[in-house]
């Protein structure tokens, strides 16, 4: 994304916590920690357009996930309403619904349904988004971001893949969509023939993908086998096992 917005934008800021070197003439670098209020109003003054890609980005103590995504989430829609940015992209995902059956399509109006500690903190970003979009009139769009690899690699995959092409396209599309999109969320996941969730519609966000992961079925491992349809779209994620050992910390 970051190679897309340098040809495209006429400047580029880059936020990170630890340093960063500019690779164009259009790209200024900033260290700040998003958990510093002030630091990321700083850091986002003159921006027009907000992606807000950073976080704990999976399982962790709920401490954790509420101090970096959720506080530090609201920082960055808290310093798009007092600079007057016009649109925040938030990242969310796709396991904020995880436990709807593989037999279902889920649609992004159902109830979150998280599979996780991690999801529940991405259902909580979404919440500020549309918290930020109704009293405040800031134009937000979350993507529920599918199983991000350059190629699938087990059976989930194939349904909950997108790929690096798609997830541009998803992207530059959340933050060019009009203004007058106060508010959306919706799944960004390549064209799979076995996905379980919605793709948008185009009246909400224009993009269309076209990838599909079944072009890599003959490469994965186990593709053939039959999914159960009642089983949790997260998978392994919604196991209690994989939660119990950040409840203990």
């Amino acid at each position: 994304m970051r190679r897309v917005l340098r040809r495209e934008a006429g400047r580029v800021i880059l936020l990170d916590r630890v340093p960063l070197r500019p690779e164009a003439d259009n790209e200024e670098v900033r260290t700040v920690d998003l958990r510093d209020a002030a630091a990321v109003e700083s850091a986002l003054t003159g921006a027009d357009r907000v992606l807000h890609l950073a976080g704990v980005p999976d399982e962790a103590p709920l401490a954790d996930l509420l101090d970096a995504n959720v506080l530090g989430t609201h920082h960055v829609l808290e310093a798009a309403r007092r600079l007057g940015i016009a649109r925040v992209v938030l990242a969310s995902s796709n396991r904020v619904t995880g436990f709807y059956p593989v037999g279902h399509l889920t649609g992004p109006q159902e109830p979150v349904r998280p599979d996780g500690l991690y999801g529940v903190s991405k259902a909580a970003i979404e919440a500020l988004g549309r918290l930020y979009a109704d009293k405040f009139g800031l134009s937000v769009v979350c993507l529920r971001i599918g199983s991000f690899e350059p190629a699938p690699t087990e059976p989930r995959h194939l349904a909950t893949w997108l790929s690096p092409r798609d997830a541009v396209g998803f992207m530059r599309a959340a933050l060019t969509a009009p203004l007058s999109t106060r508010f959306a969320t919706v799944y960004a996941v390549s064209a799979n023939t076995r996905r379980f969730w919605e793709l948008p519609d185009p009246a909400v966000l224009d993009y269309a993908p076209v990838d599909d992961a079944e072009e890599h079925a003959a490469t994965v491992p186990g593709a053939g086998l039959p999914a159960d349809p009642a089983a949790p779209q997260a998978g392994d994620y919604a196991s209690p096992e994989f939660t119990l050992p950040y409840l203990r910390r």
